[in-house]
């Protein structure tokens, strides 16, 4: 489908939300997802259910990476500093949480319940005082009841504190989340991965005024290995990426060719054992095995490429890593798989891909707050800093500005 059909299908669908809300949302959930739903909002003894149905050890496992994502985003509170810019003359800036946040998790054949933890946590730390979440109701045919959430989906919210989640799926999701309904509360940022209309969605409601944690496409992980690269676990990392989707894609970077020919038998090999190999070979076929002369050539060109996910397979990871300035995330070492980051070492996995690392940072506690600058002048201030602004202010033809100056210096 072009950009422009996509587009046009979006649109239709966010300005039929806009102007009809819930009414709309169901209409498209039975369209889309073949989901008669009526009540959008989950409902507690929903979630007591779904506690019921996660397992011990899954609630273990989340408990875990939950402790570690926490830490890593706490320790990214800044301290308010006060800076005398000259004296009587006090600026500082401080970190106010966004109001409203919504977040969106998408269900299907892979419930990334991981993302709950990436986005619901610094969320709650920044203090944001109203976080949403939106997923797909399962569909119908699957012999589920027709208003069904992932029960780990659920779990998750619940255990960092998100009690509003709504059984809204795809682009009437993003639509309820920027425009509100009678159900879903309009929030102020728009968080999480999706499809290519899911993602539409979002850039369209970006050029309407709501913010969105930035630009993100099919997912992505680069692989530079050199000789002291186990081939195992380089392909293991490799199929990881892969079976996210068709169009995900994987590249292999080396200066050996026996480590790329090494890789590529032990890839066949995985391959067949994977539930979702039919996916993931769709997603092989777009990727590509690169052999350049040397690390210098490798790192040039993956700082060109500007990687989602970096791993580093090579003796010289840590002196290689110094050189990385475009990637979202970077993993250094042969035991360092892209996995640990996508689920419990503590970083966050929501990422910019299709090259806008160049440009943009994985979701932080800085995704979740505005820095609002102050400032404070005396007399002294205004008489140590007051010509220069009459000056300039009127160098620039601003008088009014000049004024605002002139009759604080003439009362000191």
């Amino acid at each position: 489908m072009n950009v422009a059909s996509l587009e046009s299908i979006v649109s239709s669908v966010l300005s039929d939300i806009k102007v009809n809300g819930d009414a709309a949302v169901k209409k498209y959930t039975l369209q889309f997802d073949k989901v008669v739903i009526e009540n959008l909002l989950v409902t507690e003894e929903e979630f007591i259910e779904a506690e019921k149905n996660v397992s011990s050890e899954l609630k273990a496992a989340i408990q875990l990476a939950k402790s570690n994502i926490e830490k890593f985003h706490i320790a990214q509170k800044e301290e308010s500093k006060i800076i005398e810019t000259i004296e009587g003359v006090k600026c500082w800036r401080k970190s106010v949480a966004i109001e409203k946040v919504g977040l969106y998790i998408p269900g299907g054949s892979a419930p990334l319940f991981s993302t709950i933890l990436m986005l619901g946590i610094p969320a709650q730390i920044a203090g944001c005082r109203e976080i949403i979440l939106c997923t797909p109701p399962s569909p119908l045919e699957r012999g589920l009841r027709g208003e069904a959430i992932n029960a780990a989906i659920l779990y998750t919210a619940k255990l960092v504190g998100i009690s509003k989640v709504f059984k809204i799926g795809g682009v009437q999701a993003i639509g309820a989340m920027a425009y509100g309904t009678e159900s879903v509360p309009k929030v102020f940022k728009i968080f999480g991965p999706g499809n290519q209309y899911v993602t539409c969605a979002k850039q369209l409601i970006n050029k309407e005024g709501v913010a969105i944690d930035m630009p993100a496409g099919p997912s992505e992980v680069a692989v530079l290995a050199d000789e002291t690269c186990v081939p195992e676990f380089v392909a293991a990392d490799l199929l990881s990426q892969a079976e996210h989707g068709a169009d995900s894609q994987v590249i292999l970077v080396s200066d050996n060719e026996t480590v790329i020919a090494n890789i590529q038998q032990e890839l066949a090999k995985q391959l067949e054992l994977l539930p979702r190999r039919e996916l993931t070979a769709k997603a092989l076929e777009n990727s590509k095995a690169i052999l350049v002369k040397d690390k210098n050539e490798a790192i040039d060109l993956l700082n060109e490429y500007a990687p989602e996910h970096l791993i580093i397979a090579c003796k010289d990871d840590e002196q290689l890593a110094e050189k990385v300035i475009n990637a979202g995330s970077v993993f250094l070492g042969n035991y360092s798989c892209e996995s640990a980051g996508d689920y419990a070492s503590g970083t966050n996995h929501t990422l910019p891909t299709n090259g806008y690392a160049k440009a943009y940072s994985g979701v932080s506690l800085d995704s979740f707050v505005k820095k609002i600058t102050f400032q404070k002048l005396t007399k002294t201030g205004i008489q140590n800093i007051g010509k220069a602004i009459e000056l300039m202010a009127e160098a620039e033809g601003l008088q009014a500005h000049k004024n605002a100056v002139t009759s604080r210096i003439k009362s000191v």
